[in-house]
This record gives C-alpha cells, sequence and structure tokens, in this order.
C-alpha cells in the first residue's frame, strides 16, 4: 500500500505522494523524449487532489506501463488552455515507468483513488492547479507578446507582421477587455495565441490571426508549446478570478470611495470576495 511521502519515479517524472496532492518533478534525462519540452518548462507541479477526477494504469509501448491522473475539466488552466491539442509525450499527467514497475504503479493509483472525494466526477467551478506568474514573455513569429499580470500586450515585428497589423500599430488589451483566450498548437498548421474580446474595438476581428490586431502567428522556432501555453493558461487563470464588466453593480453615488471601489470591480483588479468584502465595510462606515 502506497503511503504519504512516497515516491515513483519514471522515465520522465518523480511523482510524490502527499495527504491531500501529488507533487510531480519533471526531470530531463536519457529516455525524456526531445518534444517534451514542456515537461522541463513546468519543472514541478503540485496537483492538488480535488483536481483529480480519476487515475488509470495501463499498458505503454515496449514493455512499459504508463500512470495517469485525469484532471476534472475546469480544475488546470494549462489543460483548459490546451483543449486536447497536447501530444502524449507532453501530458504532464503522465507518468511512463518500466514494465516490471507495475504492481508499484497499481498501489500508488490505488493510494490515490481512496483520496478523491464525491466531487470528483464533476466539472471544477475554480481552478486549483497553479500556472507561471507574471510577468511572461512570448516572442511569437510576428509579434512579441507580453503579459504583466493587468494586460496583454502585443509589439509587432517589422519582418514578421503583416501590413495590417505594423499600420494599425502596437495594441494592450486590460484584462477587463477580454472574455477569454484560444491557443491554436503550433505542432499543428496555423498555430496562434488570439485574445477574445468582449466588444470589438473599431471592427469585427479578422478571422485569420495573420491580420487579427489581437493575436500573435507562431511559426518555427516561434511560440513553441513550452513557452506558448503557459502563456496562455496564465491569461487564461487571471481572467478566471476577475468579474465580467456586465455584472458589475451600480456604485452608491453618495461616497467616493464606492464609486472607485467599482471601478476597481470592473476593472477587474478586485476580485467578487473582496469588493463585496470593502463595499460592506464601507457602507457600513456611512450608517
Amino acid at each position: 500500500m502506497c503511503r504519504m511521502g512516497d515516491v515513483l519515479a519514471g522515465n520522465h517524472a518523480v511523482w510524490e505522494f502527499d495527504s491531500d496532492s501529488v507533487l510531480i518533478r519533471f526531470a530531463r534525462g536519457i529516455r525524456t523524449p526531445r518534444q517534451s519540452r514542456l515537461l522541463h518548462a513546468l519543472g514541478e507541479r503540485r496537483i492538488p487532489l480535488e483536481a483529480v477526477s480519476a487515475v488509470t494504469v495501463t499498458a505503454g509501448k515496449r514493455d512499459t506501463v504508463v500512470l495517469r491522473a485525469v484532471p476534472r475539466p475546469g480544475a488546470d488552466p494549462l489543460m483548459e488552455a490546451a483543449a486536447g491539442q497536447l501530444r502524449e509525450v507532453c501530458d504532464p499527467y503522465r507518468l511512463v515507468l518500466p514494465g516490471d514497475r507495475a504492481p508499484h504503479a497499481d498501489a500508488f493509483a490505488d493510494a490515490l483513488r481512496s483520496r478523491l472525494g464525491p466531487e470528483a466526477a464533476e466539472p471544477s467551478a475554480h481552478f486549483l492547479v497553479d500556472v507561471p506568474r507574471p510577468p511572461l514573455q512570448l516572442k511569437a513569429y510576428d509579434a512579441r507578446v507580453a503579459f504583466d499580470g493587468a494586460a496583454v500586450a502585443f509589439h509587432w515585428s517589422r519582418t514578421g507582421a503583416t501590413s495590417t497589423k505594423w499600420k494599425a500599430g502596437d495594441r494592450r488589451y486590460p484584462l477587463a477587455e477580454l472574455a477569454g483566450v484560444q491557443w491554436s498548437s503550433p505542432d499543428g498548421p496555423g498555430g496562434h495565441l488570439r485574445l477574445l474580446l468582449r466588444e470589438p474595438r473599431d471592427t469585427e476581428p479578422d478571422p485569420r490571426p495573420s491580420h487579427d490586431l489581437a493575436a500573435a502567428v507562431f511559426a518555427v522556432g516561434h511560440g513553441s508549446v513550452h513557452e506558448s501555453l503557459p502563456f496562455a493558461a496564465a491569461v487564461l487563470a487571471a481572467l478566471r478570478g476577475r468579474t465580467p464588466v456586465a455584472t458589475c453593480p451600480s456604485p452608491r453615488p453618495s461616497d467616493d470611495r464606492l464609486e472607485h471601489l467599482s471601478e476597481l470591480h470592473c476593472a477587474g483588479l478586485l476580485t467578487d470576495a473582496e469588493y463585496v468584502a470593502l463595499r460592506d465595510r464601507f457602507t457600513a462606515e456611512l450608517s
């Protein structure tokens, strides 16, 4: 039986079992596929058990066994941004072991399953797994993209950007203007990162990423998975922590602090809980 603190070492990672989580450390080694640079970039991840929906053990290729934790939908911003586009070798929830370690994999899987709660079968209402924190930089083919935690900025490349983007000038999109982010893997044709706007600034977005002023195009050596996916996940995580502008309540005009508080909330600089706590405190002081 697997116990707290037990470690399971695979071909490219080490999993450590804790009472309420699994710490996964990704390691570069002789058996590590070149395609899995994403795992090297992640370094290590702590996966809360409440972010796991199931655990499987299956036979792999060339006398190996594969242990996989299945993430709950909505629990991990990295997997949400990936939207099923990751190759197996890039899957951070997959551990490949030599075939003779199958009993150990089974024991580890049983221990994890025993800690899963009844909510494991349901989608998660909140992100539960951490992603890289801003500031972050991304070098795409036609732009340098930056995220400082408050806004995403596109600085167009003179050699890579289309005339549409170059003539329009650099762009900066505060989180309050964004409804989502779309990541299309650079491993396939048409790879790009696109910001989904609540309302178009000038005209309807061009469906072509190369002409969309809220999109950056990937190419060989530009926007690789290990750089662009964590970037997209960080933006997505920040957006989930904000309140849509359309749902911002009207402030009481009798107090400038309440009005300013509502502006911060609408701009996405305060979470729901922070806004409610401060609003209630200010309102009580007025009574």
